[in-house]
């Protein structure tokens, strides 16, 4: 099963996406485990994920929080602007199972 997590300012406008990206996963018989949380919940939650992916309104924290996932060997990558914008959820899906493979 693979486990992903996205963050934004509070959860909310992430959790469409997810809808998308577990759909798009059922779609294809995928195992995920896809959730949202707001910012404050990062440090928390993350060592349960095997990437995180950033909301547009929180890539400016990228440095710092790929700086605390990095010892766990978590990536932290920005969603695309433009797949978030479009709630592309198969992109990001995507995305998102290149970004763990290439960790393993």
């Amino acid at each position: 099963m693979f486990k992903i997590m996205l963050c934004c300012s509070a959860g909310m406008s992430t959790s469409m996406l997810v809808r998308k990206m577990k759909e798009a996963a059922q779609e294809r018989g995928q195992a995920v485990e896809i959730e949202a949380y707001g910012i404050a919940e990062f440090d928390e939650q993350f060592p349960r994920y095997q990437v995180v992916l950033l909301g547009p309104q929180v890539k400016y924290m990228l440095k710092t929080l790929s700086e605390k996932a990095a010892p766990q060997g978590i990536p932290v990558q920005p969603i695309d602007m433009m797949d978030y914008g479009m709630q592309r959820g198969d992109k990001v899906l995507d995305f998102a199972l290149s970004l763990i493979n290439a960790a393993n």
